[in-house]
């Protein structure tokens, strides 16, 4: 009598496109509640921490939706706001930097330089920060520790600030763009600091 062979079945595993195809439209969807939760000016730092905690949870397939970004969002913003008043601040600062450079002050091109250049490694460094945000967390600690990793790897460093090029080209010449986008700026400061970590 000839014996049947019976073959243990695998879980189903989405092919690898299909779950990159995936990831990519949960980033764009992400990017606009991330704009959504921007809306309050100084909100930015929680909105991108909620978004890259998302994130986060979808690419390690444990869930996650609209309801946990906004618990996330809201444990966030309690200290998180203060971080977004200040990187107002910062921009204000470079601004006048620039305004000095244009009206021909001595030094204003360096000055302006500096500015610009600082003004964007700690939005680099926000992100980097914001992308390994977890409930409980201290601001103060995660943005130092962010910004010796955005020293301490340029490469990454430079590919958020790619994304970011990205979402100012976008709304330069088709607004809109920018809303979404903004969610896949959040998946690769994901993806920077999983690198920075299994380096």
């Amino acid at each position: 009598m000839a014996q049947t062979r019976v073959k243990a079945r695998s879980p189903r595993r989405e092919p690898v496109f299909g779950e990159r195809f995936t990831v990519f439209a949960e980033s764009l969807l992400t990017g606009v509640w991330i704009t959504v939760a921007c809306l309050g000016l100084v909100t930015y730092p929680a909105a991108f921490a909620a978004g890259a905690r998302h994130l986060r949870r979808r690419t390690a397939h444990v869930g996650g939706g609209l309801r946990e970004f906004v618990a996330d969002f809201r444990t966030a913003v309690r200290a998180g706001w203060a971080v977004g008043l200040a990187g107002w601040v910062a921009a204000a600062l470079v601004w006048v930097d620039v305004w000095a450079v244009r009206a021909g002050l001595p030094g204003g091109p360096l000055v302006g330089a500096v500015g610009v250049f600082a003004l964007i490694a700690a939005a680099v460094a926000l992100l980097r920060a914001a992308a390994v945000w977890t409930p409980g967390a201290s601001w103060r600690p995660l943005l130092g520790a962010a910004a010796r990793r955005t020293v301490l790897d340029p490469a990454g460093s430079f590919l958020i600030v790619g994304g970011l090029a990205v979402v100012a080209l976008s709304a330069l010449f088709v607004a809109p763009l920018a809303v979404p986008v903004l969610g896949v700026v959040a998946a690769a400061a994901v993806a920077v600091e999983e690198r920075y970590r299994n380096r």
